[in-house]
């Protein structure tokens, strides 16, 4: 039997009482059979295994965190007269692996539409951009005021392209820090998770708790697919190393894959 909603809380009952004061929801509880959980040693662990699981068994109503089959992202690339962002496709390029790499989007449209809101919040030139052909008139956000005229040389190109890389910097993608997969550690009285993860993919959780893991397996991907979830869940606490971790380096330890 598949699961209506997969979700996590740190109080059970609480989370169940306020999907009972939602009228939204009232038919997803009227379809309800039972509740069953799954305990985490932490946050990240929780956050993981709820990501796992929604892609693994689609819950109808779970909307978020759904498998994305490709993503896009925006590389800088180098011409003849500056800097020009070029939108790349997952299928093309390895994320996670490919330095450069600014935002990640489901779609090609999502891409351009923050490049264009980016133009206009940062005074950028879309002509520059690649969103315009060149006119002698100039583009369209020079007639609106919100191009400082890259395209008509009232401005030096240096200066637009670095505003363009102060204006994605925050939107950078990290590139996996390690040379393999590694194990994110979490404790909680007395018994450990561990978390592995490779190319910020996860790949199954052991627990000390019960000795068991995931999947009863000694193999996982070498190369596993980037996986945005997982990406936004982990870049944070392993680039500020708030998180304890170990490299993995002894095979044959059963994960989830």
């Amino acid at each position: 039997m598949l699961p209506l909603y997969i979700g996590k809380s740190v109080n059970i009952r609480n989370r169940v009482m306020s999907h009972l004061r939602n009228p939204e929801e009232q038919r997803m509880l009227a379809q309800t059979l039972r509740v069953d959980f799954i305990e985490t040693a932490g946050e990240i662990g929780a956050l993981l295994l709820e990501s796992h699981m929604v892609k693994a068994q689609s819950p109808l109503f779970n909307q978020r965190l759904r498998r994305i089959r490709s993503l896009c992202s925006i590389r800088l690339c180098t011409t003849g007269q500056g800097l020009k962002p070029v939108i790349v496709s997952s299928k093309t390029v390895k994320l996670g692996a490919t330095p450069e790499l600014y935002g990640l989007f489901a779609s090609q449209h999502s891409a351009t539409t923050k490049l264009k809101e980016l133009a206009q919040e940062h005074l950028l030139c879309l002509s520059a951009l690649g969103l315009e052909k060149t006119s002698k008139r100039g583009c369209f956000g020079l007639q609106i005021k919100t191009c400082l005229g890259t395209c008509i040389g009232k401005e030096d190109r240096h200066t637009h392209d670095q505003r363009l890389l102060g204006a994605l910097t925050d939107s950078q993608v990290q590139v996996w820090p390690f040379q393999g997969p590694v194990d994110v550690i979490e404790e909680s009285d007395g018994w450990v998770q561990r978390h592995r993860v490779h190319n910020w993919c996860y790949l199954g959780t052991q627990c000390s708790k019960n000795n068991s893991a995931s999947l009863q397996s000694s193999t996982y991907p070498q190369d596993p697919e980037f996986d945005l979830d997982s990406y936004k869940i982990l870049v944070k606490p392993i680039m500020l190393g708030s998180v304890r971790i170990e490299k993995y380096q002894t095979k044959g330890t059963p994960v989830l894959a």
